[in-house]
């Protein structure tokens, strides 16, 4: 049940912290990432409109054949983006393990801006140990 990747999208839209975790993956650019991360902020946005009953937060999961994407939406607007096999049936568990990490390597690090892009050692290998625990 690989994981192929990670995504941590601020409340504007924009990639603060992306990481790629098996081979075989399409080599992107950066402005490639963006660009999708941009793009998946706005399918977000209009899915979180399109409930036919009350208010919904927006898409959690979407599926392709071979991957699926879910979507952890925090209470202050990030998006954590978790990119796994269709049969990964962990993801919503790694996303709230990847969010506790965030808070605790990225948002009381007195050094870092919201908003801006994630520079932390700690918090990159807290997640690399996260990840090898769930690759099997």
């Amino acid at each position: 049940m690989p994981i192929f990747g990670l995504w941590v999208i601020n409340k504007a839209g924009g990639l603060v912290y992306q990481r790629n975790f098996a081979d075989g993956l399409a080599q992107l650019t950066s402005n490639e990432y963006l660009v999708l991360a941009g793009t998946l902020h706005g399918i977000h946005a209009i899915t979180s409109r399109l409930s036919p009953i009350g208010s919904s937060s927006g898409a959690q999961v979407i599926e392709g054949e071979t991957f699926k994407l879910t979507i952890l939406l925090t209470a202050t607007g990030t998006k954590f983006v978790l990119l796994a096999s269709v049969t990964e049936t962990s993801a919503e568990l790694i996303l709230q393990k990847v969010y506790e990490i965030y808070a605790d390597f990225v948002m009381k690090n007195p050094f870092h801006t919201p908003e801006m892009p994630v520079r932390s050692e700690g918090f990159d290998q807290r997640i690399t140990t996260l990840m090898g625990s769930f690759q099997s």
